[in-house]
């Protein structure tokens, strides 16, 4: 069976637990260490079920992150159809990236995300936030070899 028939359950359950972690309370010293979540999962999904998830799906999973999280309506949209617009354009290249490199790759898309976040919020009105922020995509570079090793390994297990 190919990867891209992996069964549909688990791409929403693994959005719906990132969704989870993304509420999850932390401390205040903390918090600014908490990774985009749903970015991750839906980069892992987009550069293994492409048919499945693409620009449309990156938009709606957006539009109910803003539900969730209570942010401002579009806002993670937009940013989800922009790193699902990142990696769709450089998938070929992007999947035979050692883990290392790829997790590289996710630096610099969560970084991207943090200067559109910054930009959107600007236009909005919002002073410039703390620097701290830009810890979380550090915190998700450095997960990311674990949560793709994760989600290959239980999409694997799912097939057989």
């Amino acid at each position: 069976m190919s990867r891209s028939r992996a069964r549909p359950g688990l791409f929403f359950v693994s959005l719906l637990i990132a969704l989870l972690l993304g509420l999850l309370p932390l401390p205040a010293g903390l918090a600014v260490f908490k990774p985009y979540w749903v970015a991750l999962v839906l980069i892992y999904w987009l550069l293994e079920a492409p048919d499945r998830v693409g620009l449309g799906m990156a938009f709606v999973i957006g539009l109910v992150a803003d539900l969730v999280y209570g942010t401002l309506f579009g806002e993670q949209a937009m940013r989800l159809i922009i790193i699902a617009f990142l990696v769709l354009r450089f998938r070929a290249r992007l999947r035979f990236f050692p883990l290392s490199q790829q997790a590289l790759a996710v630096l610099g898309l969560l970084l991207n995300d943090r200067v559109v976040s910054i930009g959107i919020r600007a236009f909005g009105g919002e002073g410039l936030p703390p620097a701290s922020i830009w810890l979380a995509p550090l915190v998700g570079m450095l997960l990311w070899p674990w949560l793709f090793l994760l989600l290959d390994r239980v999409s694997t297990g799912l097939r057989k």
